[in-house]
């Protein structure tokens, strides 16, 4: 039950009511948005929590993991990394991000620097424009080089137990890492950690708090029914699968089912080209991890055996893994697009069951000491790491054709009606303004009332979460989905 008890009067009084198909990290956000500012809104979500889809750990702040998208894309996900995390703050873990080419790579570091001093400078024009963007740290600190001296200088030092300055997230790395194995220099940059669960709690608790948003949660539409006469749709959705289904009408719907928006596209015999990919990521412990770990990617060519491996680290030497080999975190025929009779590709069943069931015990523990091992290649040590939790998994949807895609927000069909189809999660507000701006173009949302709203980020009670109460929130939800307490935790 909502909790009206907020003393934040809405800035629109309007009848317009809006239904959000889907409560992940798209959904959820939306439903945030327009909420605060009073409009009317309802987020159907058919699991018993929100944001609880495919796995995201690192908040791409220019992009660096993805050396194949265009520059404009890293510009993209930039700005939209640093309007994350002025509405998030309690979600981001700030650390930075190590990014190392191994000598197996057929890259240069080199190749890296045009792009990483236009985005530096592209940060200090943010900054420059408004104060509040300087989110990252100093812009001429966006990213900073090490070479080999300046590692062997490092691996000498003591290893600190809080980070003071940036050299002091290397001095782990430096003494742990096989450093004969990588070109020189070595980056590090200011792309930090974030926190699903914490995400999630978020949302969870600034949603109760708001009058002008309903959550209806274990509900699924079932159907959706154009109402011609007056321009409205009406949904009709199931609640805990045992009630007789529910008939309700909307101004306005958005579907931000994710990798099953196709699903409601069919519906609506709207036709809409798009790619789903299976993914996942796993979980390690490693008790005898020691000193201050950042983020650390290790580059390498997606789908082979030297695929790109990836080092999240979290609270008391737990981790997330990936790694961009067909046997971690990339699937055989895991990538399918949608087909002339449908708007929504057809994922095998066994991917399926995956993700509406349990894994198989034997695979979770091969696919987990696969990543261990991906990683112990560069860090020796990291072998000692075991088999922690379930995967963290889901399939990513990406509109289109261009499977390297991954800076994207929304699409629409007709007047009352939008798709979220974010790649990455921090595209999520830009999704949100866009159909904000759709909602005042087709005369929803009256543009005085919303006024210099429509392109600032207006989130009073979100922003009023505490860090505590996000903390106890996001470590029940954790343990209720199966995972260790320490991934739902600050970092530092």
């Amino acid at each position: 039950m909502n909790n009206t008890e907020t003393t934040l009067q809405p800035l629109i009084d309007s009848d317009t009511k809006i239904a959000i198909i889907g409560g992940g990290v798209a959904g959820s956000t939306i439903a945030l948005r327009f909420a605060e500012l009073g409009i009317d809104t309802t987020l159907i979500e058919k699991g018993p929590s929100l944001v609880n889809g495919p796995p995201f750990c690192h908040l791409h702040a220019g992009g660096n993991l993805y050396r194949e998208i265009s520059e404009q894309q890293c510009f993209t996900l930039l700005k939209q990394s640093i309007d994350t995390i002025k509405v998030y703050p309690h979600s981001i873990n700030f650390r930075p991000t190590i990014i190392a080419l191994p000598k197996t790579d057929k890259g240069e570091v080199v190749d890296f620097l045009p792009r990483l001093k236009k985005l530096s400078e592209y940060y200090a024009q943010l900054v420059s424009q408004d104060l509040s963007n300087k989110v990252l740290g100093d812009p001429a600190q966006y990213f900073l080089t090490f070479d080999r001296s300046d590692l062997d200088r490092l691996r000498k030092k003591e290893q600190p137990t809080i980070a003071n300055s940036n050299e002091d997230w290397l001095v782990a790395f430096a003494q742990q890492v096989d450093l004969d194995k990588l070109k020189y220099p070595v980056l590090l940059v200011q792309e930090y950690g974030w926190s699903a669960f914490r995400l999630a709690a978020i949302a969870t608790l600034a949603i109760e708090k708001l009058p002008r948003c309903q959550i209806k949660l274990n509900s699924q539409v079932i159907k959706v029914t154009k109402l011609v006469d007056d321009e409205k749709w009406r949904l009709t959705y199931s609640v805990d699968q045992i009630n007789d289904p529910i008939d309700e009408d909307f101004d306005y719907i958005i579907n931000a089912c994710g990798f099953k928006s196709g699903e409601i596209d069919d519906m609506l015999q709207a036709k809409r080209q798009r790619m789903v990919e299976f993914k996942a990521a796993y979980v390690a412990h490693w008790p005898e991890c020691k000193g201050l770990w950042p983020e650390v990617v290790f580059h390498g060519e997606r789908g082979t055996p030297n695929g790109m491996a990836q080092l999240t680290p979290y609270q008391n030497g737990y981790f997330q893994l990936h790694g961009m080999t067909q046997d971690i975190t990339l699937f055989e025929k895991g990538l399918v697009t949608s087909g002339e009779q449908s708007a929504q590709p057809i994922l095998a069943e066994r991917f399926i069951k995956k993700i509406d069931q349990q894994w198989p015990s034997t695979i979770v523990n091969d696919r987990t000491l696969g990543s261990i091992g991906h990683l112990a290649r560069y860090i020796k040590n990291f072998s000692q790491a075991r088999v922690a939790a379930k995967p963290m998994f889901g399939a990513q949807q990406i509109p289109g054709d261009d499977a390297s895609l991954r800076a994207a927000d929304v699409s629409f069909y007709g007047k009352h009606y939008a798709r979220t189809e974010i790649v990455k999660a921090s595209s999520a507000l830009a999704a949100a303004d866009e159909i904000l701006q759709n909602l005042q173009d087709v005369g929803l949302v009256n543009k005085t009332l919303l006024g210099k709203h429509l392109h600032e980020h207006y989130f009073p009670v979100t922003l009023k979460c505490t860090d505590a109460e996000v903390t106890n929130l996001a470590v029940t939800l954790a343990k209720q989905r199966q995972y260790p307490e320490e991934l739902a935790k600050n970092f530092i």
